[in-house]
C-alpha cells in the first residue's frame, strides 16, 4: 500500500513565535494517509481541525513541518503552483456546496475536466459514468437551483472524483443537510471509497458522518490526542466515537 499523504511535525502559530500574543493552533502533528484509506478528523470547536484541513490541501502554510501529497513537498510551492497542484490532484467537498448557478448539474461536474482542457468525448463518458455511480444522472440537465440540498452535494461529491484525485478532503460535507440526505450522501462517499479506491480525509463533528471512515484521528488543543479504527461494524464505531468524543469534550450527535 503506497503513502498519499505524509503530514511531518506540522505546527501553526498565530502572531509573533513566543510573543505574548501568539497562539499556537496546531502543535507538532505528524501522520500518514494510505492509498485507499477513509479518514476522519475530529474534535471539539477550536481544537485545530480547519487549520489543519487548510494546511493539507495547499490553502495555507504551516509555520514548520513539511507536508507531501503523492512524495511532493506542497508546502515549498508558490501560489500559482499549489493552484495548478490542487486542480490536478486534489478533489475537495464542501459544507457549502459550491456549485455554479449559471451551469447545468452535468456542467458543474465536468468543470475540473474543462479546466484542464480535456477530451469533449472523454469529459461526457466520464462525467455520465460517475453520476450514473451516484444516481443523479437522470437530472443532469438541471441546475443546482432546480434540485435538493442532498441532490446537490451528490453532485460535489462527483466533480471532487472526476479527476481521479490523489486525495479528496471533505470539509463537513454533511453540515448543510438533514439527516436523510447526511445518510444517501455519506453512503456516495463510501462508494467512492470503497468501489472506486479513492483515498478520503474527512473533518468532521458529526459521529453518524464519522461512523462512515475506517479510522478516526482526534484532536484537541492542536494536538493527536486519540486515534481509533473501524472493525467495519458501523454502528460499534458509531459508539466508540461518542465516547472519544465524551472524553475529549467533544460535541455529541446521537443517532
Amino acid at each position: 500500500m503506497s503513502t498519499v499523504l505524509e503530514v511531518k511535525n506540522v505546527k501553526k502559530v498565530y502572531g509573533v513565535q513566543n510573543g505574548d500574543n501568539s497562539t499556537v493552533a496546531l502543535d507538532s502533528v505528524s501522520f500518514n494517509v494510505e492509498k485507499g484509506d477513509f479518514i476522519g478528523i475530529m474534535g471539539p470547536s477550536g481544537s485545530g481541525k480547519t487549520t489543519l484541513l487548510n494546511i493539507l490541501s495547499g490553502i495555507g502554510k504551516p509555520s514548520y513541518g513539511e507536508v507531501y501529497i503523492g512524495g511532493k513537498n506542497i508546502t515549498s510551492l508558490d501560489k500559482n503552483e499549489m493552484a495548478l497542484f490542487r486542480r490536478q490532484h486534489l478533489g475537495f467537498v464542501f459544507q457549502e456546496f459550491n456549485l455554479m448557478d449559471s451551469l447545468t448539474l452535468k456542467e458543474n461536474v465536468m468543470l475540473p475536466m474543462i479546466l484542464d482542457k480535456k477530451d469533449k468525448e472523454q469529459m461526457e463518458a466520464k462525467s455520465e459514468e460517475i453520476m450514473k455511480l451516484f444516481g443523479i444522472d437522470e437530472i443532469a440537465g438541471k441546475y443546482p437551483y432546480n434540485i435538493s440540498g442532498g441532490q446537490q452535494q451528490r453532485v460535489a461529491v462527483s466533480r471532487a472524483l472526476v479527476n481521479d484525485p490523489d486525495i479528496i478532503f471533505a470539509d463537513e460535507p454533511t453540515g448543510n443537510l438533514d439527516s436523510k440526505s447526511s445518510g444517501t450522501v455519506m453512503k456516495c462517499i463510501e462508494k467512492m471509497n470503497q468501489e472506486r479506491g479513492s483515498t478520503i480525509l474527512m473533518v468532521t463533528h458529526d459521529a453518524f458522518a464519522a461512523s462512515f471512515c475506517k479510522k478516526i484521528i482526534f484532536i484537541k488543543d492542536g494536538a493527536i490526542c486519540m486515534e481509533i479504527v473501524s472493525s467495519g461494524v458501523r454502528k460499534e464505531f458509531f459508539d466508540q466515537i461518542l465516547d472519544c468524543l465524551a472524553v475529549i469534550g467533544g460535541e455529541r450527535n446521537d443517532l
